[in-house]
């Protein structure tokens, strides 16, 4: 499990635009802290409640040069329509391979459900060098993070 003080690892996925543009985290990095923030799955209420929540704040974020990022295994196309419908404005990172979701330890299955090798719900700070200042790992995919929190790891690198 990867914790604060240790390098998030590279990946490759694809932006959920609608040009479905290549993705590389390395690209994102050098210009302030990147906020990571995998979910579960577009469409789903906490999903859907914890997106909505980063847009809400997202002028603070960028205010203290963060970058935020969400992270699933839903299809780009998914991706762009739920940015679409709920007026998303920072990017969705579609790692439909489970590359990210894998190499960050949060792959799980939600069996009632039919969900197999998603994301759990997690956020990692990262500074300009890729190494994680701040984690949150739910303990139940349905739990959402301290958004203040997040904003003050922010603020503190």
């Amino acid at each position: 499990m990867l914790e604060p003080g240790d390098t998030a690892p590279n990946f490759t996925a694809t932006r959920g635009t609608s040009d479905h543009e290549p993705f590389e985290l390395e690209e994102t990095l050098g210009d302030g802290p990147v906020v990571l923030a995998f979910f579960p799955g577009a469409f789903t209420p906490p999903c859907t409640n914890e997106m909505v929540a980063f847009q809400t704040r997202l002028d603070e974020f960028q205010e203290a040069g963060a970058t935020v990022l969400g992270v699933s295994a839903d299809s780009p196309f998914a991706q762009g329509a739920f940015r679409e419908e709920h007026g998303i404005e920072f990017d969705l990172i579609s790692d439909m391979a489970g590359e990210a979701i894998r190499t960050f330890d949060l792959e799980i299955d939600i069996e009632d459900l039919g969900l197999h090798g998603i994301a759990n719900r997690a956020v990692f700070v990262l500074d300009e060098d890729a190494t994680i200042t701040d984690s949150w790992i739910a303990d139940d995919p349905t739990n959402e993070p301290d958004y203040e929190e997040l904003l003050d790891a922010v603020r503190n690198i």
